[in-house]
C-alpha cells in the first residue's frame, strides 16, 4: 500500500467530512475512494470515520491519525522538496577543485558565483593540481575541476578553453626589471622557475617547448609550487652566467624597450606566472607578444549528468575571464618539440 497516497486522501476526507466533496477535490470516483479509506482502516486496525445521515465525522482514533498524518506528509514534502534541490543542482555538497596560481581574485568570485548560481548549495573547493584533479575526477571523489591543458585524461569532458598569457617574476634589483615589456629571447641563459613537473607533466613540458621555440634556452630549470618558495628562489638564485639581452641587435618591437647590456645581479633567477602581484622586492614583466601562456577550462566526468557541474562551470567560466585576465583561447597550433633544445 501506498501509505502517503492513503493518508492524503484520509487528510481530505476528514478536511471535507464529505466522501463525495473530498472525491471531487482528488478528482476521483467516490467508490475508489472509500475503499482506499477501508483499506487503510484494516491496515492500521482501526476505524477512522463515522458515516452517518449528518455526514462524515473522525473517530477518536481518527483524530489521533490525522494529527500525526500532517506531521508525517510535512515532512514527506520537505524531503521531496530536498531532493528536487538536489537533482537541480540547487543545494547539496559539491566537491570541486582549482588549480594552483588561479588568483585570489579568480577563487573568491568562482565561490561567490556559484553560491549565487546555487543558493542551497554547498561548494567544497580544494586547490589541488591538474595531474591531481584528473586522478580524483576519475575515481569519483571529485565532481569538477579547473585544470589546465593539455590534460590527457580519458573519460573527462571540458567548459571552453581561456588562455591566460604567462610574465615574468623577477627581481627589483635585475637589470631586466628595467624593461617594461620582456621577450622570451632575453631570459635565455637565465634560471627559470616553473612549477613542478610532477604537477603537470604535459604542461610544463609545453611551457618549455614554448620557451625553446621564442629563443629562450634556460641555464636551469628550478621548481616550485608555493609563491614564497618562488620568490625566494627568484631573489636568492644568481644566473649561470650574464646574459645580455638576445634582441639586442635587432629593432624592438612596439612598446618593448631594449633590454640594458649590464652583468646579471644575484637573483637572476625568473620566474613564469600569470600577471601578480609582485612581492617585496620583486616586479613583474609582460612578455612581448604573449609566446607563453596557459589554457584553462572547468573538467568534469564526461558520464556525470550533474546539474550543479554545469552551474559550477558557468561560474568558474566567468570568475576566470572577468578576474585572472584570461579570454578565450584561439585553437592550439601543433608545434613539434626541437630536437635540440635542451636537457629536462
Amino acid at each position: 500500500m501506498d501509505l502517503l497516497r492513503h493518508l492524503r486522501y484520509f487528510r481530505a476526507v476528514a478536511e471535507e467530512r464529505h466522501f463525495g466533496r473530498a472525491a471531487e477535490r482528488l478528482r476521483i470516483a467516490q467508490p475508489s475512494l472509500s475503499q482506499r479509506i477501508r483499506r487503510l482502516e484494516r491496515e492500521l486496525g482501526v476505524r477512522l470515520f463515522d458515516r452517518g445521515s449528518q455526514g462524515t465525522a473522525l473517530t477518536p482514533a481518527g483524530r489521533l491519525v490525522l494529527a500525526e498524518a500532517d506531521q508525517v506528509l510535512a515532512a514527506a514534502d520537505r524531503l521531496a522538496a530536498a531532493v528536487a534541490r538536489i537533482g537541480s543542482g540547487a543545494a547539496g555538497t559539491l566537491r570541486a577543485a582549482v588549480p594552483p596560481h588561479l588568483g585570489p581574485a579568480a577563487v573568491a568570485a568562482l565561490i561567490t558565483g556559484y553560491r549565487e548560481r546555487s543558493p542551497g548549495g554547498e561548494l567544497e573547493l580544494r586547490e589541488l593540481t591538474t595531474t591531481a584533479q584528473a586522478r580524483e575526477l576519475a575515481a569519483g571523489t571529485l565532481d569538477a575541476g579547473v585544470v589546465r591543458h593539455p590534460c590527457p585524461a580519458p573519460g573527462l569532458a571540458f567548459g571552453p578553453v581561456l588562455h591566460q598569457p604567462l610574465g615574468v617574476l623577477l627581481a627589483a634589483a635585475d637589470p631586466l626589471a628595467a624593461v617594461e615589456r620582456l621577450t622570451a629571447a632575453d631570459l635565455s641563459g637565465r634560471a627559470l622557475v616553473l612549477t613542478p613537473r610532477a604537477d603537470d607533466p604535459a604542461l610544463y613540458d609545453e611551457v618549455l617547448t614554448a620557451c625553446a621555440r621564442h629563443g629562450c634556452t634556460p641555464a636551469a630549470v628550478h621548481e616550485a609550487s608555493g609563491g614564497d618558495f618562488t620568490r625566494a628562489l627568484v631573489l636568492s638564485t644568481a644566473p649561470a652566467a650574464p646574459a645580455a639581452p638576445a634582441h639586442a641587435d635587432a629593432p624592438a618591437a612596439p612598446g618593448t624597450r631594449t633590454a640594458p647590456e649590464a652583468p646579471a645581479t644575484p637573483g637572476g633567477a625568473v620566474a613564469l606566472l600569470p600577471r601578480t602581484t609582485a612581492g617585496p622586492g620583486t616586479v613583474w614583466r609582460p612578455l612581448a607578444g604573449e609566446p607563453i601562456g596557459w589554457r584553462t577550462s572547468a573538467a568534469w566526468p564526461a558520464d556525470g549528468h550533474n546539474p550543479a557541474v554545469a552551474r559550477f562551470a558557468e561560474a568558474a567560466h566567468e570568475a576566470m575571464r572577468d578576474h585572472a585576465g584570461m579570454r578565450p583561447a584561439r585553437a592550439a597550433a601543433v608545434h613539434p618539440r626541437p630536437a635540440s633544445e635542451f636537457p629536462l
